[in-house]
């Protein structure tokens, strides 16, 4: 059953989808992609429309990965070009012990499902699934696999699409630095996880205290001050209008003198895309905060009805 795939398995299911079943038959990929979704309310509402969206940092594969509201998000959504700017599945943490349920599936099934329908979907290699960039040049059932990207936005300006790991000065120079600061980042995820299964249990929706920590640890804002200079440098080197990336788990747009900054955010914290319109306006869209205005939206309309509902029952 390719529901119960694991990560090699849907892998191997973009080489798999890009041989096309002979006509008439629904059988393999095809099949699974035609199975029913789980339902979601807000799918059925309009779609929106974007030209572009770039998202990263999903870590399929470990347990902080929210892959239910991505899945959510891409399903309200249509867009001409999809990026996948790295750290889509963390084949740092596959190595260290197995886990995938069946929700990380439907992510795969999603974003393949997309490009079937004509989405021109990008993955660019981050450094927690470099066990892919040996492939880069390929393409896999729909999906271009590169390392990095030009993308032309509808108002004529050039950016370059990278993960940034590149511009990480521990990554690249102290590798077992990295690994060590994986290790506590995802003690940190573990009790961010622990943290929303509380709220959950108070009908509460979700909140990361990790990225909240995150935005007021000294450190980890100087870090990630330098980190996105170092970035906007390196575009103006490249003599591109500005530069998308992800990496940090930090959505951000910012303007360094001529080159734009614009970083995706992630989908294990703050759960957050970078959009352009059909302007070439962009922008960050916060689905996490989205989902908490939904809830607080339906909630009210859920207690006005039960209050018409008293009311109705009340003799006259």
């Amino acid at each position: 059953m390719m529901n119960s795939a694991g990560p090699a398995e849907t892998l191997s299911a973009f080489a798999q989808f890009s041989a096309a079943s002979p006509k008439g038959e629904r059988g393999g990929i095809a099949a699974w992609l035609d199975q029913p979704e789980p339902f979601d309310a807000k799918g059925l509402r309009p779609k929106r429309q974007f030209r572009t969206v770039w998202i990263s940092d999903i870590h399929l594969g470990t347990r902080g990965c929210n892959a239910a509201m991505l899945v959510s998000f891409l399903r309200s959504i249509e867009t001409e070009t999809l990026y996948l700017v790295g750290d889509i599945i963390d084949g740092w943490r596959l190595k260290k012990g197995w886990y995938w349920p069946d929700e990380h599936n439907e992510v795969i099934r999603r974003i393949l499902k997309m490009a079937h329908r004509g989405t021109r979907v990008v993955f660019i290699c981050g450094n927690h699934d470099e066990m892919l960039r040996p492939y880069a040049g390929l393409t896999f059932g729909g999906v271009e696999l590169l390392l990095e990207a030009i993308h032309h936005t509808a108002d004529g300006r050039r950016l370059l699409v990278v993960h940034g790991d590149a511009f990480d000065a521990i990554v690249l120079y102290h590798r077992w630095l990295a690994f060590l600061g994986d290790k506590a980042y995802e003690l940190m995820m573990q009790l961010n996880i622990a943290f929303n299964a509380v709220r959950r249990q108070f009908h509460l929706p979700y909140w990361s205290l990790s990225a909240y920590l995150k935005k007021r640890v000294k450190n980890a804002v100087q870090f990630i001050g330098r980190y996105e200079d170092a970035v906007a440098h390196a575009a103006l080197e490249r003599k591109v209008d500005g530069v998308v990336c992800g990496h940090i788990h930090s959505a951000e747009i910012r303007q360094f003198g001529a080159v734009t900054y614009y970083n995706d955010g992630d989908w294990v914290e703050s759960c957050t895309a970078l959009t352009e319109d059909f302007k070439g306006q962009m922008a960050i869209l916060d689905w996490a905060q989205e989902m908490r205005l939904y809830g607080e939206t339906q909630g009210k309309s859920r207690n006005r009805q039960q209050d018409e509902s008293a009311s109705e029952a009340l003799p006259a």
